[in-house]
């Protein structure tokens, strides 16, 4: 993470690296997960040796290239550039259908975040919040979030904690400049805690003793929902509709109003916090890596022989 980085530049550093060891290696296959620059450099990269790329997470859409930035545009673009596609909701399959993506060859799977969540629960030891206290876990990260609206939403979570004397705020910051910078600033309240970015076990145990989630990523939005956490997805669009539809979370935008709105109903309202929290699950049954790894011997089968 460099300060200011664009895009471009990230693109830029991941093209000239990996295509030597590409030229080296030969792969069969090059497998990207995601949406991130580092994955759309690498189907690019990838594509430009003649090596077929397969996509996992693949037909997410928001519908718009702004939002989220740059996440949408390097999503669409993987799909386009992959031979092998694996959409991990029956929303996902349909978007690659209506797209109408020829002589591709596309795999429901489920999401593999349920795979994920089950093999690193066995390793993470969860203790209860201090007593007479309700922690909600925060990230908020995306370059739509920068400037003004993050400051108008720090404003909201200080208004949430004083409003609210029991509630702790736990927010592992984002290495980026823009909001590590800022938050360090204005989240100054001993019922705020700002942590260090933390290792996958660690950010599981503070979900899983979370009254709830407030962000504007898109994992941690599905890992929420599998661990039966409402959700209150900070953006103005999200490419994971399947989350809204059964209830299980709420898109309260970029509008401080709706955050603190729908938090205090989650915090004061058990009724809705019950049935948020008994939300369908829409990411499958855990064996999503299993159907990945049948869908691509099955694919490098069929192309070699």
């Amino acid at each position: 993470m460099k300060p200011g980085q664009s895009p471009n530049a990230v693109a830029r550093r991941v093209l000239s690296a990996l295509d030597p060891l590409l030229a080296r290696l030969k792969p069969d296959l090059v497998v990207v997960q995601g949406d991130t620059t580092t994955a759309a450099a690498a189907a690019v990269s990838a594509c430009r040796r003649g090596i077929p790329v397969a996509h996992v997470e693949a037909g997410l859409r928001s519908f718009d290239f702004s939002d989220p930035y740059p996440e949408e545009l390097n999503r669409v673009l993987i799909d386009l550039l992959a031979s092998l596609l694996f959409p991990p909701t029956a929303q996902a399959y349909a978007n690659l259908k209506r797209e109408n993506l020829r002589g591709r060859s596309v795999i429901p799977t489920g999401n593999t975040i349920v795979d994920a969540l089950r093999l690193a629960s066995r390793r993470v030891r969860t203790s209860a919040p201090a007593r007479g206290t309700r922690e909600v876990l925060v990230t908020l990260h995306r370059r739509n979030i920068h400037g003004a609206p993050f400051r108008r939403t720090c404003a909201a979570l200080l208004d949430l904690v004083r409003k609210h004397e029991d509630l702790v705020l736990i927010y592992p910051l984002h290495p980026n400049p823009a909001i590590y910078r800022q938050a360090q600033r204005r989240l100054k309240h001993p019922h705020i805690r700002l942590l260090a970015p933390l290792p996958y076990p660690r950010l599981l145990a503070f979900m899983k003793r979370a009254h709830f989630v407030i962000t504007d990523s898109g994992g941690l939005q599905e890992e929420a929902v599998c661990l039966h956490k409402p959700v209150l997805v900070v953006r103005t669009k999200t490419e994971r509709p399947e989350i809204i539809s059964t209830g299980a979370g709420r898109l309260v935008g970029l509008d401080p109003r709706r955050l603190t709105l729908w938090a205090g109903r989650l915090l004061n309202d058990a009724a809705l916090h019950r049935r948020m929290s008994r939300a369908r699950n829409p990411y499958g049954d855990g064996r999503a890596s299993q159907r990945i790894a049948a869908g691509i011997a099955r694919w490098l089968k069929a192309v070699k022989y």
